[in-house]
């Protein structure tokens, strides 16, 4: 059985409203749609070109809002929408500015990998890079007016330079042809202008730190042009004394920048900045966070109380002038009704705290998501082992990738001394393994209890899985003794046979259940090489399997398949575990039989051979399932799904193994052609063995030990909230 390669994350990559992009674009393409539903669209749109700028400003706020709904964005596709906002990002007011930027942030950010991909190819790159340079020159020459405009202009300026930068972050995280012109109309140098004023505007800040990570990954045109003061505003920033949750935010983000810019940094700093990412890391992840979410939600009711208290305190004044005058004495309720209005319009903004927290939950997110990279950077990418995989290099990639004797020479999870060291030094793995643990109890009952705080809760659990998913990188990579040796590892696996179990509905939790058995597969797998005894029991590991095998989500199917061969390569070497053993190979016969992804498929028979390889108990179970009758029936069924597999996504062992089977077809039985993979070691044993009748011995086609490849599926889809735009 082979080890799991953990994907690696990126930024959010899909649409918070699901697929209402797909079917807006569809819709517009087909030309369908009800005309007279565009009502409000049309509305908007056409007072997009009024003479007034109030009036513009009025119907940028409008489509800002209406884009966020689901039955809007067909009707802005049919309407070429985006056509029209473009060239009001230079409008002559900044107000319009500003808010036609909101509204093609919300559209980006609702409208996902099609509307984005949309917005570049209807050239919204030409008026927002325009629009960014207009920015960086106006806070230049803001700094040199009267004082008394200098504020104000500044506020304006940099206000309508936050919404443009998340514009330009959500069209580069969405479109590779966004991030070209990125790099060469050189935008770098005008964002990092706008990074460096961190000291006083927190908020743009972390808006090109979200940009910045987003177009260093994978981008090396882009690094060449960092300089060394460009890496100084980096260095500045990571430095910077915290104030505030949303400064911890800002370090993480510059932190996780820094990481993806290692290929420049020279070898002689690179042990020095590889600590300072990690000690950032490592401060984030030892807050703790549910004694965040209590100690704001008091802090903001009570700030809400003294508010309050004060707003009555003058209601009360202006009511005594009032009930003076005889005439206003029928209305002096409706008197101190817009008295109060306009008092409380002027209180600060009453999501302080919540923002606050929201900032702290995402660095946290954020920083277990860069420790996951880190572990995975020798990784090739999702791209390069498609390409790998279609090649007619790929079978010679594969024959170098194993020595003679069938040992490997290239590791999937491989770090380097510095990360290794700096990783044990801060505690990371500990620290991951606290976050492993369900939301507290009290702070989720408040979140619940307050609509505005209801976000935090799946925040909190898309933290767990994130140090779920982060967990099985550290057990992949680290020695058991790192690790705290093999009480630990023990301890570990019943902490995550409680998670696990302690939730009745389990299985219909995607995120959790695939973040979760990806953790466990890893970890199991460590124990048995080192045959440290296993915690759960055959009920508990059926239970997961038949919940787990009938989820949609592939990666889940592939972990519980791999974790009872794991598990039941361990009993078959055990007395008394004969039932046992038959009822794991009846349920992988099932799954290897029926399960319509070969990934899966491969992945069920992989874990058949390391279940029957040895050991009586074994050889008894598969005589009695009649296993090699139903390998000798299936043969030609999987030899077609073979031969089909091309269009699949599949592990790039499940795709050599395609190729390579289709030339073992061709051959005669003579050939000296010799199989590398444990599902072609069936057929081609099945193939050249006599039927079950002729020989009662055949299951010995059995014994043998199956060579160890390596899972190349990813473990678990990154999937993370995409930040809302400006809603006026």
């Amino acid at each position: 059985m082979g080890k799991s390669r953990t994907k690696r994350f990126k930024r959010p990559q899909f649409s918070p409203t699901g697929n209402c992009l797909a079917e807006a674009a569809a819709t517009a393409a087909n030309g369908t749609g009800d005309e007279e539903d565009d009502g409000p669209v049309a509305e908007f749109l056409e007072k997009l070109q009024h003479p007034s700028a109030e009036v513009r400003e009025c119907a940028c706020a409008g489509l800002a809002r209406l884009v966020q709904q689901r039955p809007a964005l067909p009707c802005l596709a049919r309407r070429d929408a985006v056509r029209q906002l473009g060239p009001l990002l230079l409008d002559p007011s900044l107000a319009v500015r500003e808010t036609a930027a909101g509204a093609l942030r919300n559209l980006s950010a609702c409208g996902g990998f099609e509307v984005c991909d949309d917005m570049v190819t209807k050239d919204i790159m030409t008026p927002l890079v325009a629009l960014l340079k207009e920015c960086s020159a106006g806070l230049d020459s803001s700094e040199m007016s009267p004082q008394k405009k200098e504020d104000q202009n500044r506020n304006t300026i940099e206000n309508i330079a936050n919404e443009a930068v998340n514009v330009l972050w959500n069209v580069c995280e969405c479109s590779s042809r966004a991030v070209s012109i990125f790099n060469k109309e050189g935008c770098l140098e005008i964002v990092l202008k706008y990074l460096s004023r961190f000291p006083t505007n927190v908020d743009l800040a972390v808006s090109v730190a979200y940009c910045l990570q987003t177009v260093t990954e994978d981008n090396p045109d882009l690094l060449k042009s960092f300089s060394a003061t460009a890496l100084h505003v980096l260095e500045s920033a990571m430095v910077y004394p915290v104030s505030s949750m949303e400064y911890i935010l800002l370090k993480t983000l510059v932190a996780g920048t820094v990481w993806n810019l290692k290929g420049i940094i020279p070898s002689k700093s690179q042990a020095e900045i590889i600590n300072a990412i990690l000690k950032i890391l490592s401060e984030v992840l030892e807050m703790d966070a549910a004694e965040i979410v209590i100690q704001m939600k008091e802090a903001e009711t009570q700030r809400l109380k003294t508010a309050t208290e004060t707003e009555d305190i003058l209601e009360n004044a202006n009511g005594d002038d009032l009930m003076e005058d005889d005439e206003m004495e029928e209305i002096p309720h409706k008197r101190k009704a817009r008295k109060k209005t306009f008092i409380s319009d002027l209180l600060p903004p009453t999501d302080k705290e919540l923002r606050e927290t929201m900032a702290l939950l995402t660095a946290q997110q954020t920083a277990l998501e860069i420790v996951v990279n880190m572990c995975c950077n020798e990784d090739p990418s999702d791209d390069e082992w498609e390409e790998l995989s279609s090649s007619d290099e790929s079978e010679a990639f594969m024959e170098n990738s194993f020595t003679e004797d069938g040992g490997q020479l290239l590791s999937p999870l491989c770090l380097s001394h510095e990360v290794h060291s700096a990783l044990t030094n801060y505690l990371i793995p500990k620290k991951v393994f606290e976050k492993t643990a369900f939301p507290n109890s009290v702070a989720v009952d408040i979140c619940s209890r307050h609509p505005p705080w209801k976000p935090l809760i799946k925040k909190m659990n898309t933290i767990q899985c994130r140090a779920l998913v982060g967990l099985q990188s550290l057990v992949s990579l680290l020695d058991v003794d790192h690790l705290g040796g093999a009480p630990a590892l023990q301890a570990l696996a019943l902490h995550l046979s409680q998670l696990l179990f302690s939730q009745p509905d389990f299985a219909k939790n995607a995120d959790f259940l695939e973040a979760i058995s990806s953790a466990l597969r890893a970890l199991l797998q460590i124990m048995a090489s080192k045959n440290i005894p296993q915690c759960m029991t055959p009920d508990q590991l059926m239970s997961l399997c038949k919940a787990g095998i009938h989820s949609s989500n592939v990666g889940v199917r592939v972990n519980v398949v791999s974790i009872l061969g794991i598990t039941g390569s361990v009993l078959a070497k055990e007395d008394g575990t004969l039932e046992t053993l038959k009822t794991i190979g009846c349920f992988l016969l099932e799954v290897a039989t029926k399960d319509p992804c070969l990934v899966v498929a491969g992945e069920a028979l992989d874990a058949l051979f390391d279940v029957f390889a040895d050991g009586k108990e074994a050889e008894k179970a598969s005589i009695q399932i009649k296993l090699l009758s139903a390998l000798k029936e299936f043969q030609p069924v999987f030899k077609m799904k073979i031969c089909t597999g091309k269009s699949q996504r599949s592990l790039v062992e499940v795709r050599n193994c395609t190729n390579r089977m289709k030339d073992l077809c061709q051959q005669t039985e003579g050939s000296a052609l010799e199989p590398t993979s444990d599902a072609q070691v069936a057929i081609y044993k099945a193939e050249r063995e006599p039927s079950p009748e002729t020989n009662p011995d055949s299951t010995l086609i059995l014994s043998f030990q199956p060579l160890e490849l390596e899972d190349k599926s990813p473990s678990y889809s990154a999937v993370s909230a995409r930040k809302s735009g400006v809603d006026r």
